[in-house]
């Protein structure tokens, strides 16, 4: 039989066309119909036991093995995000969003191309599967809880799984590049929201009013010292303020101010002492200044945590398919992933694969409206997540 890469090049052109199509008409997070629609069709068409709706749109396929012993192997689940990002297209390319507003801006259109590929590979080696493959195409992997919603709805049982494999193209990498790191790979967010209220009034007399812009603009200040002052330089976080809204009118100082912004941590430990130093910041300067304030805290999600087995057995599969990447770096991103919802619950590993072509004008990074892949990457994802579910089903490692 031709080997997984003489295979994924073979399909490359269902998998560029598939990738373009989902381009061109990108859908929002729990709106992934017609995405859904197409890859439930596609996957009944490899003979899967196919259910939608699941988490509103998500879509699951079991792929049952033929392999002897199959019936008593282990379950693998592959999980390929759908959702797209209410950005305005800026590529010009021939096949771009044709949804005013809303654009694949992540990557998750390949991804989508991807989980179909790799769905027609392992349904051709059905023979060489012991156990099953479960694939989930998952929707709202953009914030909005979409792999907390298929875990409500019992994605991990039925049958029960028991490893998890998940990829992202990875456009802050050039193509031939691979992460597959043991331990933290990307890390948990939350997203915080400050009010703070003052005493509103004109703005020629500023000592009948108690000023929450002026406290706001110190707590911004003042957050920065949490990484630089409260953590050692050896730790790791993020603490960012990305909104700020005070005011209508230029002669009128507020009644109220509001911030929000994101916390990226690793360890819980981290996070702890950040929200800590937080909340003490905010209160401590709005009593300062005369305002009272609030804190709200979301959390977006954990970190994401590779199995070190896992992460092992997939790196001695990536550096055959990748035998110029360096394996050795880490690939570890402060950006936040809901995998690690899934990884939280069943050990698994996420990888990264290298997207990046300046010379194709693949170089802008993810979420800008003038990204795009090189497609090139895609079969070498393929056929990377085709033999490492091989693998992991092949000798169930022990986690």
């Amino acid at each position: 039989m031709q080997s997984t890469r003489e295979q994924a090049l073979e399909l490359f052109d269902y998998t560029r066309d598939m990738r373009r199509d989902f381009h061109r008409h990108p859908e929002m997070g729990f709106h992934e119909v017609r995405t859904a629609g197409i890859v439930a069709t596609e996957l009944r068409a490899l003979g899967m036991e196919v259910t939608t709706g699941v988490a509103q749109t998500g879509v699951v396929g079991v792929l049952e093995g033929a392999a002897p012993g199959a019936e008593h192997g282990k379950i693998l689940l592959l999980r390929f995000d759908m959702d797209a990002l209410p950005i305005q297209e800026q590529t010009g390319l021939e096949f771009a969003s044709e949804n005013p507003g809303v654009m694949h801006a992540c990557g998750h259109d390949s991804h989508v191309a991807i989980g179909l590929t790799v769905a027609r590979m392992l349904a051709a080696r059905r023979n060489e599967i012991t156990g099953a493959v479960k694939f989930i195409f998952q929707p709202a992997e953009e914030g909005a809880g979409g792999a907390e919603g298929m875990l409500a709805a019992g994605v991990l049982q039925n049958p029960t799984v028991d490893y998890a494999l998940a990829m992202h193209i990875w456009n802050e990498a050039p193509t031939g590049w691979v992460a597959v790191p043991s331990g933290a790979l990307m890390a948990g967010a939350d997203i915080f929201r400050i009010t703070l209220e003052g005493h509103g009034g004109h703005g020629a007399l500023p000592q009948m009013t108690i000023d929450p812009v002026i406290a706001c603009a110190q707590i911004i200040t003042g957050l920065q010292t949490i990484v630089s002052r409260n953590l050692s330089p050896l730790d790791t976080a993020v603490v960012s303020v990305c909104q700020v809204k005070a005011g209508d009118a230029f002669n009128v100082i507020p009644q109220t101010a509001e911030m929000s912004g994101t916390l990226r941590t690793f360890e819980p430990e981290i996070r702890a002492k950040v929200l800590d130093r937080l909340e003490g910041i905010v209160q401590n300067m709005a009593a300062a200044f005369g305002c009272k304030a609030s804190v709200e805290i979301k959390r977006m999600t954990p970190a994401l945590i590779n199995n070190a087995v896992l992460a092992e057995l997939v790196r001695g599969v990536a550096a055959e398919h990748f035998p110029q990447a360096d394996l050795g770096v880490s690939g570890r991103s402060m950006v936040s992933e809901d995998m690690a919802y899934i990884l939280e619950q069943v050990p698994g590993c996420f990888v990264l694969v290298g997207s990046k072509n300046e010379t194709k004008g693949a170089n802008f990074g993810h979420h800008h409206p003038r990204f795009t892949i090189d497609e090139e990457a895609m079969p070498a994802a393929a056929a990377l997540l085709t033999d490492s579910a091989l693998a992991i089903l092949s000798r169930a490692p022990v986690v």
